[in-house]
C-alpha cells in the first residue's frame, strides 16, 4: 500500500458525543416517541462527513471505559468537578456503537487508560508503519502528539469547515516554539475541565511568556528564584503540584494495545443494519444521504448502487396504477415500512362538470371529509387553483382537475358551494388556513367544524416538526411522493402543478387527502389522551378562519411615508459613519466585523482580553458592544448605526416591495405552529419585531394606515397581561390586591421592595422594580438583574430576596411549578395547553436550568397567547354576526389592530374591550387600553 493510501482516522468518541449533544442543547432533536437523539444525530453527521470528504483507508473509534485510570489513582480529584453524564448521552452510546457496527467501523476502549492514551499509542505505532494519522477530536490536549504524520482533525461546526492542525498550526494556536511545549503549557496553566490544578497564578499568557524564556516547566522550576514577586513565590511553593499537573496532562503512548492494520481497514457497510437503526431513530434525511451517495460503501459497493443491485432502503416506495386506477405500494414491507391502512388505493381523476356534481352528492353524505388544494404558488394571496382532492374513506380519494381560466375556476368551485357551506360536515386538512385563504379569494367561504392535522400534532408534540411528510412516516409508516418528483427542485427552473400531467397530479393530490384523513383518525384520540382536546377545539381550530380573514384583508401602507423615512435614515447613517470615523481616527468599513474588531480592540484597546469567534476574529456582537457602551463614544455610535441600517433594510426599504399589486395592501402570514408557547408569529413580513422603543422604529408604524378617509386604525392592547396572569396563577394576595385597586404595579412593587411610601417612589426605583417584575417570569438571577440595571450584584440579590418576601405567593408558585414539572414532565396554561420539558430532571445543571425557566414562564406566556386568541375568535364572530364592516387586520404580541369605520367606533370600541377583558375569567381583572388614529403610531 502506497504512503498516500495509508490514511488512518482515530475518533475520540466521548469528546465528539458531548460536543454533539450540547450543540443541540437549545433545540434538541426529539423523535415521535419522545427520545432525545441529539447526540446520536450530531455524532453520526460528523462521522458521515469524514467518510464522505476524507475517505479514510483505515478508521477506528475509541471510547473511554468506566474503569479508573492511573491518573485517578495518582490524583483523587482528577476530573472530580465534572457533572454526571446526561441521561440522553447514556442512552445514545449503545445506538452509536450499533451505527458503527453498521458501518463496520471498529470501536473499543482499554480499561485503565483514557481514549486519549489509546489514540496516542495507535497514532505513534501507525506512524512507524508509514501511516498519516488524523486524531479526530475537539480536545486541544492532543496538540502534544502532533508531528508531520500525526495531525489533529478538529471537526467543523455551525457552518465552519473542519480544521487540520499540523506542528505549525499547534505552535501558532498555543503561541509556543515547539509541539512538545503543549504539555508544559497545560501543566502550568492547569485545566478546570479535568480538574488539573496547574501552578497558582499562571494562566495561558503567563505560561506562554515563561516558556518563551525558560523552554519547559522544568526550566521554569529550575529558575524559579529568578522570577520576582508573588508569581515567583507561588511557583516555588507549588513546584510539586506543577510537576504532577504536567504528568496528568501527558498523553500516554505505550498503552498495551495492538496495532494491526487489517483490523482497522475500512470495510463495506451493512446497509440493511444501518437502515434498521436509522428507522428506529427516525434519521430519514441521513438515511437518504447514506444510500443515495453511497456513504460507507467501497467503490465496488457504489458500483452496485449504480447498477441497481443494492436494495433501495431509503427511497420513496414507487407507486403504480393499473387500468382501473388502483394504486399500490411497491412492497413497502421489504424496506422496513408498514403499509398505510389499505394496500389498494383508488385515486380517481375527475375532469368534467358532471363528475364534480356526482362527487358533491357523495361528499354531502359524509360526516367528515379530508380536503386539499393544488395551486400555482405557496403564497396563498398569489396562488390560483389547479385542482382539489377529497377523501372520506382511507385508501380512496378523488381529484378534481380545474380549468385554467379564472372565471371557469370560479364556476367549477361553485359546484362545491353546498359542501363548503355545510355547517355539519367536518372539513379535515393539513395547514387548512392556506386552503381556506385560497378559496376565500374566489369568494368561497368554508363553514363547519375544522380539523387541521398540522395543528393537532402541534398540540400533541409541540417540539416536533409538523409537515405532512414527517407525520406520514412517523405515525403511518408511509413515505409520501415528494412534490419535487412532479415539479422539480426549488429554483428558477421549478415548475408548478399546472404544468404536470393531471393523471400524475391525481395520484399525488389523492395521496395527500388520503394520508391527511388517516392522520386525523390517528390524532383525534391522541388529543384526548394528551389533555389538549379543549385547546384544539375551542382555540386553535376556530382561529383558522379568523387568521385567514385577516391575511386576505391585509393592511394599507403609506409608501410615501416610508420613502421619506428611507431618505432620512440614509442621511443619518452617513452622518453616523463620519462620526465613527472621527472616533476611530481613520476610515474603515463599519459593517465589517473584522475591521471593526481591529479598530476597537487592536487600536483603541477597549478591553484587555477581547473575546474571539471560532474563526479567530474579534467578536463584535451586540451583547459585547452593549457591555462596552460606556468605554468609548464609538461604541454607542456603532450600536446606533447598526440599528438604523437594520431598520432601513429590514422594514423601511423592504415593506413597499411586499405590497400586493392586486390589492395594494400588505398581507402578512400568521403562523400558529411555530412557537411552543402558543404565541402567533408572522412572516412576509414579520410584523412582530418592528422596533418600538426608538423614535425611528416607531416611525415605521406611522406608515401603516387605514383603507380610506372613512376609516381609522384602532389599536387595543392588553395592559401588563403577563404580570396579571402570574398574580392570578400564584394567588399572591399582595400582587392581586394591587391589580384589583388599579395601582401602578411597578410603583407598588418598588414601594414594597425598597420600603418607601408609594408617592415617594423614584423613577429609578420604579424602573428597577419593573425589571424585576418581568424578569421573575424568566427566572432572572442576581447577576442578570445587575446587568439590566445599575444595581450591583449584591444589591440585585437583596432586591430579589426582598421581592419574594413582598410577594411570597410568587416564590411558592415558582417552586411548585418546577416540582410539578419534575413529577409529570410538563406544565400547562390556564386553558390546558401543555409544554413538555424532557430535561427537567437532567443532572446537567445548564440543561436542567433551561427547563426550569420554561416551567415558570411557559404557563404565563402560553396563557397570554390563549387569552388573546380567544378574544380574536369572539371579536371576529361578533363583527360578522352584527354585520359590522370594521375589520381586524393585525395581531402583534398582546395587541390587536383594526381597520375601523369611523361611524362604527361607538359600537366596536366597547365591544372589543368587553371581549378582550372577558376572554378568560381570572382572579385579577384584565385591562385593555384602546387608541385610534390616522396611522398605527397615532393609535397608541
Amino acid at each position: 500500500m502506497d504512503q498516500d493510501d495509508k490514511r488512518l482516522f482515530l475518533l475520540d468518541a466521548y469528546a465528539l458525543i458531548f460536543r454533539s449533544y450540547f450543540a443541540f442543547a437549545r433545540n434538541p432533536r426529539i423523535t415521535s416517541k419522545g427520545m432525545d437523539t441529539s447526540a446520536i444525530f450530531g455524532f453520526t453527521t460528523t462521522l458521515l462527513e469524514v467518510l464522505e470528504k476524507e475517505n479514510p483507508t483505515h478508521i477506528a473509534v475509541v471510547f473511554d471505559t468506566a474503569a479508573p485510570t492511573q491518573r485517578h489513582e495518582d490524583y483523587k480529584e482528577y476530573k472530580a468537578n465534572r457533572a454526571e453524564t446526561p441521561e440522553a448521552i447514556k442512552i445514545a452510546v449503545p445506538y452509536i456503537q450499533k451505527i458503527l457496527d453498521g458501518f463496520r467501523i471498529p470501536h473499543f476502549g482499554i480499561d485503565g487508560y483514557e481514549a486519549d492514551d489509546v489514540i496516542g499509542t495507535l497514532a505513534k505505532k501507525a506512524e512507524k508503519e508509514g501511516y498519516v494519522t488524523y486524531m479526530m477530536t475537539p480536545d486541544k490536549d492532543f496538540g502534544q502528539l502532533v508531528t508531520e504524520n500525526i495531525k489533529m482533525y478538529r471537526p467543523g461546526r455551525q457552518g465552519n469547515p473542519a480544521e487540520v492542525w499540523g506542528p505549525k498550526e499547534v505552535c501558532d494556536r498555543f503561541k509556543i516554539q515547539r509541539v512538545e511545549q503543549v504539555i508544559d503549557l497545560l501543566g502550568m496553566m492547569g485545566d478546570s475541565v479535568d480538574n488539573i490544578p496547574g501552578l497558582p497564578g499562571v494562566g495561558e499568557k503567563t505560561a506562554q511568556k515563561l516558556l518563551a524564556e525558560y523552554d519547559s516547566l522544568e526550566g521554569v522550576l529550575e529558575h524559579a528564584d529568578e522570577i520576582k514577586g508573588k508569581l515567583g513565590e507561588k511557583i516555588r511553593d507549588n513546584a510539586q503540584q506543577g510537576v504532577m499537573s504536567k504528568q496528568l496532562a501527558t498523553i500516554i503512548t505505550d498503552v498495551p494495545v495492538k496495532f494491526d492494520e487489517k483490523d482497522l481497514t475500512r470495510e463495506e457497510a451493512n446497509m440493511e443494519l444501518i437502515h434498521q437503526i436509522f428507522e428506529d431513530l427516525e434519521f430519514r434525511t441521513l438515511g437518504k444521504r447514506v444510500f443515495q451517495q453511497g456513504v460507507g460503501l467501497t467503490e465496488a459497493g457504489k458500483e452496485k448502487i449504480e447498477e441497481g443491485q443494492q436494495m433501495d432502503l431509503f427511497s420513496t416506495p414507487s407507486v403504480s396504477s393499473n387500468n382501473d386506477g388502483e394504486k399500490s405500494s411497491a412492497a413497502p414491507s421489504a424496506n422496513g415500512y408498514k403499509t398505510i391502512e389499505n394496500t389498494d388505493h383508488l385515486y380517481q381523476l375527475i375532469n368534467d362538470p358532471q363528475g364534480c356534481k356526482m362527487l358533491v352528492k357523495k361528499l354531502l353524505g359524509q360526516k367528515s371529509v379530508a380536503w386539499d388544494t393544488e395551486t400555482t404558488s405557496l403564497d396563498a394571496m398569489e396562488a390560483e387553483l389547479v385542482g382539489m382532492s377529497f377523501s372520506y374513506q382511507p385508501g380512496k380519494a378523488y381529484y378534481v382537475n380545474f380549468p385554467e381560466k379564472y372565471e371557469d375556476q370560479k364556476d367549477w368551485l361553485g359546484f362545491f358551494s353546498d359542501f363548503f357551506g355545510s355547517e355539519e360536515i367536518e372539513k379535515v386538512g393539513q395547514n387548512l388556513k392556506y386552503d381556506i385563504t385560497v378559496l376565500e379569494k374566489y369568494g368561497m367561504e368554508v363553514k363547519g367544524p375544522l380539523f387541521d392535522t398540522m395543528l393537532a400534532h402541534y398540540l400533541i408534540e409541540p417540539d416536533m416538526r409538523h409537515n405532512m411528510d414527517v407525520l406520514a412516516e412517523s405515525y403511518l409508516g408511509y413515505r409520501t411522493v415528494p412534490i419535487e418528483d412532479l415539479i422539480g427542485k426549488k429554483g428558477k427552473n421549478q415548475g408548478n402543478m399546472r404544468d404536470v400531467d393531471p393523471t400524475k397530479v391525481a395520484e399525488y393530490a389523492g395521496e395527500d387527502a388520503d394520508i391527511t384523513l388517516q392522520l386525523k383518525n390517528d390524532f383525534s384520540p391522541k388529543l384526548e389522551e394528551t389533555g389538549v382536546k379543549k385547546v384544539f377545539h375551542e382555540i386553535e381550530a376556530p382561529l383558522i378562519p379568523v387568521l385567514a380573514d385577516m391575511e386576505v384583508e391585509g393592511v394599507r401602507l403609506d409608501k410615501g411615508s416610508l420613502s421619506q423615512l428611507s431618505d432620512e435614515l440614509a442621511r443619518d447613517i452617513e452622518k453616523l459613519e463620519k462620526t465613527i470615523y472621527e472616533d476611530a481616527g481613520e476610515t474603515f468599513n463599519v459593517s465589517s466585523p473584522k475591521q471593526l474588531g481591529d479598530i476597537l480592540f487592536d487600536k483603541l484597546k477597549l478591553v484587555d482580553k477581547p473575546k474571539k469567534t471560532k474563526t479567530g476574529q474579534y467578536s463584535t456582537s451586540e451583547d459585547i458592544l452593549e457591555d462596552l457602551r460606556d468605554a468609548h463614544p464609538i461604541v454607542s455610535h456603532i450600536l446606533d448605526y447598526r440599528q438604523m441600517v437594520k431598520l432601513k433594510s429590514t422594514y423601511v426599504d423592504a415593506l413597499p416591495a411586499l405590497i400586493n399589486p392586486r390589492t395594494g395592501r400588505i398581507h402578512t402570514t400568521f403562523n400558529q405552529t411555530v412557537a411552543a408557547t402558543g404565541r402567533l408569529s408572522s412572516t412576509n413580513p414579520n410584523l412582530q419585531n418592528i422596533p418600538i422603543r426608538t423614535e425611528r422604529g416607531r416611525e415605521v408604524r406611522k406608515a401603516f394606515i387605514p383603507r380610506d378617509e372613512e376609516h381609522v386604525l384602532l389599536a387595543a392592547d392588553y395592559s401588563q397581561i403577563e404580570l396579571r396572569i402570574i398574580a392570578a396563577l400564584s394567588k399572591d394576595e399582595a400582587m392581586m390586591d394591587a391589580f384589583r385597586h388599579g395601582e401602578d404595579i411597578h410603583a407598588a412593587t418598588a414601594a414594597k421592595v425598597f420600603g418607601v411610601p408609594l408617592d415617594e417612589v423614584t423613577r429609578e426605583q420604579r424602573g428597577n422594580a419593573k425589571t424585576v417584575n418581568f424578569g421573575i417570569i424568566y427566572g432572572v438571577s442576581a447577576f442578570g438583574l445587575s446587568q439590566q440595571t445599575n444595581l450591583s450584584r449584591t444589591e440585585a440579590k437583596e432586591v430579589i430576596e426582598s421581592y419574594f418576601k413582598t410577594y411570597p405567593g410568587i416564590k411558592k408558585y415558582i417552586d411548585n411549578q418546577i416540582k410539578k414539572a419534575r413529577e409529570q414532565g410538563y406544565v400547562e396554561t390556564v386553558m390546558g395547553r401543555r409544554r413538555y420539558l424532557k430535561d427537567i430532571n437532567s443532572r446537567n445543571p445548564v440543561v436542567r436550568g433551561h427547563s426550569e425557566r420554561n416551567a415558570i414562564n411557559a404557563p404565563i406566556q402560553g396563557s397570554a397567547a390563549d387569552i388573546i386568541k380567544l378574544a380574536m375568535i369572539r371579536i371576529h364572530d361578533r363583527l360578522r354576526k352584527e354585520g359590522l364592516q370594521s375589520k381586524m387586520v393585525l395581531q402583534v404580541h398582546d395587541e390587536l389592530v383594526f381597520d375601523a369605520r369611523k361611524d362604527e367606533l361607538d359600537i366596536i370600541r366597547p365591544m372589543i374591550q368587553e371581549e378582550m377583558e372577558g376572554a378568560v375569567k381570572l382572579d385579577v381583572p384584565l385591562e385593555v387600553e384602546i387608541g385610534e388614529g390616522n396611522n398605527w403610531l397615532e393609535a397608541h
